[in-house]
């Protein structure tokens, strides 16, 4: 399943949903202005689902002032609400997957003890939180076997957690090859980011218009039964010319040149 990030104007993800019947991937519960006045947002953006068509729908996260990672309990606290406050608009609103920030900040975060300490903050949501599929996404993360371990550490007890790889985010955020942050985590990612940029900025272009090998990268990401993909992308231009490749490449069998793939 195909999604498009809510960045456009609600006309005009009607249009390219009525012409492409992609889903919705909401960053409406990401604010915390809607947070804070969680039911008026839910009767507000149920109305406004429907006036776009959405058939399918997953939800962003917050992800501004908030640490799983934090020491002290009452940042934990606020961060654990503003979660919870998510996942209560996602079960309202009929939600498939919502997706969660490491927030990692490497000019804050000693990498040392990180991965037990967001294992430990997921964990303790995901206790409370079990019917809705829960992807954790790489943003500034530099490293990725820190990422890889709270994963490690977290899915044999909450198989409804898993990764979602952000292929723009690894390509300009981190130095260790794109392909390489692929190869590494594309078994355990059921939820897929689709942008491109040069490297230099996150600048959420369509595929072609940067310069990561989304060829490659998406052949080491094949079609499973779990595995969707969100287009991150800011104009109806961009998401179109997305869609097209996306759509073509899996025409073309793309999604089958990494074979099958096992959890382990």
């Amino acid at each position: 399943m195909i999604y498009i990030s809510h960045l456009l104007p609600d006309d005009e993800m009607k249009t390219i949903i009525d012409e492409t019947g992609v889903g919705i991937e909401s960053i409406e519960f990401s604010i915390a202005d809607n947070l804070d006045h969680l039911g008026a947002s839910i009767r507000s953006y149920r109305k406004r689902l429907k006036f776009m068509g959405c058939q399918e729908l997953t939800l962003h996260g917050p992800f501004m002032n908030i640490d799983p990672a934090a020491f002290d309990s009452e940042v934990r606290k606020i961060t654990m609400m503003r979660f919870h406050q998510t996942y209560t608009a996602g079960m309202e609103l009929g939600a498939k997957k919502i997706v969660y920030h490491t927030c990692m900040n490497p000019y804050v975060h000693y990498l040392q003890g990180w991965a037990e300490r967001v294992a430990g903050f997921f964990g303790e949501f995901l206790e409370e939180h079990k019917e809705l599929e829960i992807v954790m996404e790489n943003v500034f993360d530099p490293q990725i076997d820190p990422v890889l371990e709270v994963y490690k550490l977290l899915w044999e007890k909450y198989p409804n957690f898993h990764l979602c790889f952000d292929m723009g985010h690894a390509h300009c955020y981190s130095k260790i090859p794109v392909l390489e942050w692929t190869e590494k985590l594309a078994s355990y990612v059921t939820h897929v980011h689709v942008h491109d940029n040069k490297g230099d900025r996150d600048s959420h272009a369509a595929l072609g218009d940067g310069n990561i090998p989304y060829e490659k990268v998406l052949g080491m990401l094949p079609e499973t039964e779990e595995r969707t993909w969100t287009i991150e992308c800011c104009t109806a231009k961009d998401v179109l010319q997305t869609i097209t490749i996306l759509k073509k490449l899996k025409e073309n069998c793309f999604l089958e040149s990494a074979g099958k793939e096992t959890e382990v």
